[in-house]
């Protein structure tokens, strides 16, 4: 058996999209046997993996995929020579999320760090793995990524009053005076003052920022971000993270467009639906937006404080090689590549084996997969997930609607 369906797992946190609004929920209600669609829950992440903290399982089995591949690690391929697949893990962990509220000001760690984390608080910092990963869009979808360059940073200091007021006076004029060589040291510092400043201080600037906008009296270069400060203010009142959209690219998305965050870049989610995919971990350290545990200490040292446009952050889509329907997202990192597949209605779609597992998931339309190795076709319906083992070659054939598949798998070589 190399090719059959899993069960993905389903992780309800506050700022998923509620009831049959999200992505995640139709998914699941589709294809997950006993799912009941609760109308006031939020569903926010579909997981598709191993991943020790909610491990997908298999379907007919009580297995989880996990303890199966343990027991059949020929299926996993050549990554098992290139990263640690102890136990049955995969090397990356795939995702669909239903963002209806902004997720955390966040960063993901290097390697080196998400080891040390692990050891110090296991508890908060589950998994010694770094957590570089892509967003693809599968609807118009919005987020925060990456430092603005840092002439925009210093335009809104001059624009924005209520920003400016929040760190010390000297950090700001140090960030606004700094040279080319000591832009880094100057707005790891200036970011450091405006995430620890006095609550009250900060609170009372975003009060006076908000009233201003809901009067109308936002300046030119302001424009672009009102509707955004508004929003995240009536979502996390009074919370420092709000100060972030003058100071990190605000990008949005069309489907099909995908951004890359390596290690080190800070993000934060804001609103739609996308498909991700990272490397195996569930590390986050968080400084704003969110009810969550922060740790702003270790966020500050984790960044890269590199600045560049959003476009920097993207990843552009190529054919694959050899196939008809099929694009590849290829990160800068070997753990994971995601391929987006849209097969027209009745047409066929054929898929080399690749040196890893890999695992797909339906999101649109319905057909089959054959494996070359497999008796006959797999029938698939929006929202089945299928595990496919390393080397095996597979054959998706559309329906009377088309089919469109995502599938991730490691790099085994460069």
């Amino acid at each position: 058996m190399s090719t059959f369906l899993i069960a993905p797992t389903i992780q309800q946190y506050d700022w998923g999209k509620i009831g049959k609004s999200s992505k995640v929920a139709q998914l699941a209600k589709s294809a997950l046997p006993g799912f009941t669609l609760n109308e006031s829950t939020p569903y926010a992440e579909l997981w598709m993996g191993t991943h020790v903290k909610s491990p997908s399982g298999i379907l007919g089995s009580n297995k989880t995929l996990r303890a199966f591949l343990a027991g059949h690690p020929e299926l996993m391929g050549d990554v098992s020579s290139v990263f640690d697949t102890t136990g049955g893990n995969l090397p990356f962990l795939f995702k669909v999320l239903s963002i209806g509220k902004a997720l955390s000001i966040q960063v993901h760690p290097d390697k080196k760090t998400a080891e040390k984390l692990h050891a110090q608080q296991p508890s908060v910092y589950t998994d010694p793995n770094h957590k570089p990963e892509i967003a693809i869009a599968l609807t118009p979808f919005r987020g925060l990524c990456g430092f603005l360059p840092t002439p925009e940073i210093k335009a809104y200091l001059v624009a924005a009053p209520e920003f400016r007021a929040v760190a010390a006076e000297e950090l700001v004029r140090r960030f606004e005076n700094a040279s080319e060589h000591d832009d880094k040291v100057a707005l790891r510092d200036f970011f450091t003052g405006i995430m620890t400043a006095n609550a009250d201080r900060v609170k009372g600037e975003i009060s006076k920022l908000v009233n201003r906008y809901w009067e109308g009296r936002e300046t030119g270069i302001e424009r672009s971000v009102k509707e955004l400060v508004l929003a995240l203010s009536s979502q996390h009142p009074g919370d420092v993270g709000i100060f972030c959209a003058f100071m990190l690219n605000l990008v949005d998305l069309q489907p099909g467009q995908a951004i890359f965050l390596g290690a080190g870049e800070p993000h934060a989610y804001v609103s739609g639906d996308i498909i991700e995919c990272m490397a195996n971990s569930d590390n986050v350290i968080r400084a704003g937006l969110t009810p969550k545990p922060k740790d702003v200490p270790n966020l500050v040292k984790s960044l890269t404080y590199r600045t560049a446009k959003a476009d920097s952050h993207m990843i552009k889509p190529k054919p694959l090689p050899g196939t008809a329907y099929t694009v590849t997202y290829v990160p800068p990192v070997p753990d994971f590549r995601v391929l987006s597949v849209k097969i027209p209605k009745n047409a066929t779609e054929r898929h080399g084996g690749f040196g890893s597992a890999s695992i797909a998931i339906v999101t649109q339309g319905s057909g089959s997969v054959t494996g070359e190795d497999a008796n006959g076709a797999l029938a698939l319906s929006t929202g089945n997930a299928v595990f496919i083992g390393a080397n095996v070659s597979v054959s998706f054939r559309a329906g009377d609607e088309g089919m469109s598949i995502y599938r991730a798998y490691a790099a085994t070589s460069s």
